[in-house]
C-alpha cells in the first residue's frame, strides 16, 4: 500500500489536516472534513470530489 513516510507527509488539499488510509477500501479519509481520496496502485489521487463522482458514477450504471 501506500508507503508509511508518504502518508506521514500528505494532507488534505481541501483544509490541510491529516488523512487516515483504509486499507480495505483503498482510499484516505481527511480526518476533519471527511473528503476521501482514492489509492490507485499505491498512487493517491489527490482532487477534492474525485472519489465522490468515480463512486457515483459506478453507482448509476
Amino acid at each position: 500500500m501506500i508507503n508509511k513516510e508518504l502518508l506521514g507527509i500528505l494532507c488534505c488539499p481541501l483544509c490541510k489536516s491529516d488523512l487516515e488510509l483504509v486499507e480495505e477500501n483503498k482510499i484516505l479519509i481527511c480526518s476533519k472534513c471527511n473528503e476521501k481520496y482514492e489509492v490507485v496502485n499505491d498512487i493517491p489521487i489527490m482532487l477534492p470530489g474525485e472519489y465522490e463522482k468515480k463512486k457515483n458514477s459506478i453507482a448509476s450504471k
